[in-house]
């Protein structure tokens, strides 16, 4: 008995579950591109084993403790933000009797596809099998086969990009690119720290930014040089993207004498709220430009409400599952950075949304019109199986496949990265054969759609 059935997520209509199984058998082989997730480059750089099943499926994913959180089980129990893991099979006895509760989401195709494929595990998690699976794991952990250049290699990984701030010295990056190991691992410049005045500590990290850079970061022209100087050497160490978790898509064009008085009321420590709105609008506009000048692509993720759970951001700080989505406006929004940029064919701007509703009202007309628009898929509380098809459905219509980028897989958990990639191939294998069935599309545009959709798109958009 397997965990998973091999025509899981194809079309339940037999025709055209044959024709999704063609598409998916000319796809499923194809090489992982992920051009933005939160792996950790360490892991690559000292190429250790993983600890313990818990360090590698529960601690990492937010998906999974804020799944047990909701149920009553406290951080505490699953030893949530520990350096190490005092009783991790304990912990694993928590989880494996808890499996249940995953049962329909994405994060249970993700976790029995490793069990499955990665460990050989025909029985389902359960408390009567937890310590099978654990024994099983932990002996395959210690093996050369399930180091992470290992695992990486065999994933089919063509390329990871990591996500870094912009303080961030890129040592373990450095290490793996003078270890002259082949994996292709890239860092992504990540500045919210020094860009959102709400940001803990925003103050004190403008001031590291100049003294990383030698350049006066008390004022605005000082600053804005740090800022591109810190991406030139992200640059440098095969960067090709950069990453803004705003928390609207609001963007502003202020002249400079206005912009560096609001910059002087955020870094004094006196700006209200609207003011740091504000200045966090700017500063999309500002990486807008300065991507069109060094050819960084600039994604945008807005709409997530951070850290809504106070007593657990105040015990054990940011993403500890408590980010949730919010409505946001898009057309309006970027208006200032589109008048400026919009029309500029060597700029790309990924925009994501945690607002589903914007799909086809907002986003899709935007991406559709705009040379320098193109929409990210499904993401976060969205990468799944629904929410991929959903997001189909809704932009192709305006915007088509080719102002698309693929998939990418916004992972902390690396043993997730095949299993999500299987899932988004899957379910664009299905909704071609949909296209296909309904003489829409002939199946050898299809063919060359899904290649696409699995790996020319993604490469083409953040120019790897």
């Amino acid at each position: 008995m397997a965990l998973l059935h091999e025509d899981r997520l194809f079309p339940a209509e037999t025709e055209t579950r044959k024709i999704a199984k063609r598409l998916y058998e000319s796809i499923k082989t194809l090489p992982i591109v992920s051009p933005h997730g939160h792996t950790q480059a360490a892991w690559f750089a000292h190429n250790q084993p993983f600890p313990d099943p818990v360090a590698l499926f529960v601690q990492p994913d937010h998906y999974i403790f804020r799944m047990l959180y909701s149920q009553g089980i406290s951080l505490e129990a699953l030893e949530i933000g520990t350096a190490q893991i005092a009783e991790p099979r304990k912990v694993w006895h928590i989880f494996a009797s808890n499996y249940h509760l995953f049962r329909g989401t994405p994060s249970r195709l993700w976790l029995d596809y490793a069990f499955q494929e990665l460990f050989g595990m025909t029985a389902r998690l359960s408390e009567k099998t937890a310590d099978q699976y654990y024994d099983v794991i932990e002996a395959r952990l210690a093996t050369p086969e399930f180091l992470p250049r290992a695992l990486y290699e065999r994933f089919g990984i063509e390329v990871l990009a990591t996500t870094d701030a912009a303080l961030d010295s890129l040592a373990d990056h450095a290490a793996i690119r003078d270890s002259k190991w082949k994996g292709k691992i890239l860092p992504t410049f990540r500045p919210d720290a020094v860009v959102d005045p709400a940001f803990d500590g925003f103050c004190e990290n403008v001031e590291k930014l100049g003294a990383m850079t030698g350049d006066d970061t008390s004022v605005w022209r000082g600053y804005l040089n740090a800022l591109a100087e810190r991406r030139q050497f992200f640059k440098s160490m095969g960067a090709t993207a950069t990453d803004h978790g705003h928390p609207t898509a609001r963007t502003a064009d202020l002249g400079d004498k206005e912009a560096q008085q609001l910059f002087a009321a955020v870094l004094g420590g006196h700006s209200d709220a609207e003011q740091q709105e504000l200045f966090r609008a700017q500063m999309l506009t500002e990486m807008a430009r300065m991507s069109l000048e060094d050819g960084l692509v600039m994604q945008i993720h807005p709409g997530s409400v951070r850290n809504h759970n106070a007593q657990l951001f105040a015990r054990y700080g940011r993403d500890m599952g408590a980010d949730i989505p919010s409505p946001t406006g898009y057309v309006e929004a970027l208006r200032p950075l589109l008048d400026r940029f919009g029309n500029e064919g060597k700029l790309t701007i990924i925009l994501f949304t945690l607002d589903e509703t914007a799909y086809s009202r907002e986003l899709a007309p935007l991406a559709g019109h705009y040379p320098c628009l193109r929409l990210g898929p499904p993401w976060w509380f969205f990468d799944s199986p629904e929410g991929i098809r959903r997001f189909r459905e809704d932009v192709t219509e305006t915007a088509g496949f080719y102002n698309t980028v693929g998939f990418n897989d916004d992972t902390r958990a690396f043993l997730s990265i095949p299993a999500r990639h299987d899932v988004a191939r899957r379910m664009d294998a299905s909704y071609l054969a949909r296209l296909v069935a309904e003489h829409r599309i002939d199946e050898d545009e299809a063919v060359e759609l899904a290649h696409e959709l699995t790996y020319g798109l993604v490469k083409k958009a953040y120019k790897l």
